[in-house]
C-alpha cells in the first residue's frame, strides 16, 4: 500500500498499490482467460486483475462441470456503482453454468450497525436483491438467504450453523489479531459467519463436494485467507479450498478509496435522478484535467485518476475504439473536463433510465429469489 492509505474488510482509504497488495497477501495476477472472458468489459481491461487456485474454476468451466460462485451483500445503505460489478460478475458467472449463492450478512451488519434485523431485510431486498434481477440475475440456479435464517429445511439450517460453530475450534485469537490487527467478538463471530458461509455449499446437505469460488475487492482477502486455513484444518469432512478473484475498486467520486454508502457524495446510486447524477459528476467527481482552458489545452489531461473517465472504463463505454479515443483527446488537451463530465453523464443516465425501469418490474419476481 502506498504511505497513507488504509485497507481492511472494513475501510478502504488512501491510494492504493495493487501490485504490493498482490506480495503482500499471497495471490497471483490473473491467468490467461477463455476468449468467452474477454467478451467481458471486467476482464478484458483488467479490472478482475488478480487470483487465488482460480486455475481449478476455470478448468471446471471448460469441462462443463458443476461449480459454486458464493458472495455476499452487506446491507448497510444505497445500492451503487461499486455494488453493480460484483453484481455483473454474478450474472456473467452464471451464464457459464454457475450455481450462485449470495449470503445477505443481516447478523453480521447488526453487530455493526444500528439497525434492526427488520429494517436490514427490507434495506437487502429493496436496495440490493430487486437491483440484481433488474441487472439480469436468473431464479433458476441462484439460492439468495439470510444469515439469520439460513433455511426452512432444518437439516440444511442445522449443518449451516452447526459449520459456523465448529470451525471455531480450528482458529486461535492470535491468528485472527495476525490477520484483522485490532480485533472484537464482533468481529470474531463476523469471520466464523463468513467462512461457513463461503464453505457450507460443499457440505452433503447442499451441492456436495463443489469447486467454489469468491469474487471480492482485494480488502475482503483476510475473509477468506481464515476461512481457508480453518477449512484445511477442520475434521468433519474434506473441502475442496476456495478459489478466488479480486476486483479493482472503483473509485469514490472524490477520486481516493472507494464508494462508500456511508457517504452520499462518494457515490452514484442505482435510485439517483438524472439532475442528482449531473450534479454529483460536475460537482464531486475527481477532474484529471489542468486548472485552465489555456493548460489543458497545451498540456492536456490525465484520465488515470479522472473519475469521469474511470467509469467510462469500468462500466459506462463498452466500446474499446472509442474509449481509446476518449483516452487519447483528453490527454491532448482536445477534449476538455467539461465534455468528458458531459458525455459521462448522458451514458450514465441513459443507464439509469433503463435500469430503473427494469427494477419496477422486478418486483414481480421477487418471490422467485427469496
Amino acid at each position: 500500500m502506498k504511505k497513507g492509505a488504509t485497507i481492511t474488510p472494513w475501510e478502504v482509504s488512501g491510494d492504493i498499490d495493487y501490485n504490493r497488495l498482490i506480495k503482500e497477501f499471497g495471490i497471483k495476477p490473473m491467468l490467461s482467460l477463455p476468449e468467452k472472458f474477454n467478451k467481458n468489459v471486467l476482464f478484458r481491461r483488467g479490472i478482475v486483475f488478480a487470483q487465488r487456485d482460480f486455475e481449478r474454476i476455470l478448468q471446471t468451466i471448460q469441462s462443463k462441470k458443476s461449480f459454486v460462485m458464493m458472495t455476499g451483500l452487506m446491507p448497510s445503505g444505497k445500492f451503487h456503482l461499486g455494488h453493480m460489478m460484483l453484481a455483473q460478475q454474478m450474472i456473467f458467472y452464471q451464464s457459464l453454468g454457475a450455481k450462485i449463492y449470495i449470503a445477505v450478512a443481516d447478523l453480521e451488519a447488526y453487530n455493526a450497525r444500528d439497525k434492526n434485523l427488520k429494517e436490514l431485510r427490507e434495506t437487502a431486498i429493496d436496495q440490493y436483491i430487486l437491483n440484481y434481477i433488474a441487472l439480469g440475475l436468473n431464479p433458476k440456479n441462484c439460492e439468495i438467504y439470510f444469515q439469520s435464517a439460513r433455511s426452512q429445511d432444518a437439516k440444511k439450517s442445522n449443518s449451516y450453523y452447526r459449520l459456523t460453530s465448529n470451525f471455531s475450534r480450528y482458529a486461535t485469537f492470535n491468528e485472527f489479531k495476525a490477520v484483522y490487527g485490532e480485533i472484537s467478538p464482533g468481529k470474531m463471530n463476523a469471520s466464523l459467519l463468513q467462512a461457513a458461509d463461503m464453505y457450507h455449499p460443499q457440505l452433503p446437505e447442499f451441492e456436495g463436494q463443489t469447486p467454489t469460488f469468491i469474487p471480492v475487492g482485494v480488502d475482503q482477502d483476510p475473509h477468506i485467507r481464515i476461512a481457508r486455513d480453518m477449512a484445511n484444518r477442520y475434521k468433519g469432512q474434506k473441502f475442496i479450498p476456495i478459489s478466488s478473484t479480486y476486483h479493482l475498486f472503483l473509485p469514490s467520486l472524490k477520486g481516493t478509496g472507494k464508494m462508500s454508502s456511508s457517504d452520499e457524495n462518494s457515490f452514484i446510486a442505482m435510485t439517483d435522478s438524472p439532475s442528482e447524477v449531473k450534479t454529483k459528476i460536475n460537482k464531486y467527481a475527481f477532474s484529471g484535467g489542468k486548472d485552465t482552458l489555456e493548460e489543458h489545452r497545451k498540456h492536456g489531461g490525465n484520465p488515470d485518476v479522472d473519475i469521469s473517465f474511470q467509469y467510462l472504463r469500468f462500466f459506462f463505454e463498452p466500446n474499446d475504439k472509442k474509449l481509446s479515443q476518449i483516452e487519447n483527446d483528453y490527454r491532448s488537451g482536445k477534449m476538455t473536463t467539461g465534455e468528458l463530465k458531459s458525455y459521462t453523464i448522458e451514458k450514465i443516465n441513459a443507464f439509469l433510465k433503463d435500469h430503473q425501469a427494469k427494477k419496477v418490474k422486478a418486483k414481480s419476481q421477487l418471490k422467485k429469489f427469496i
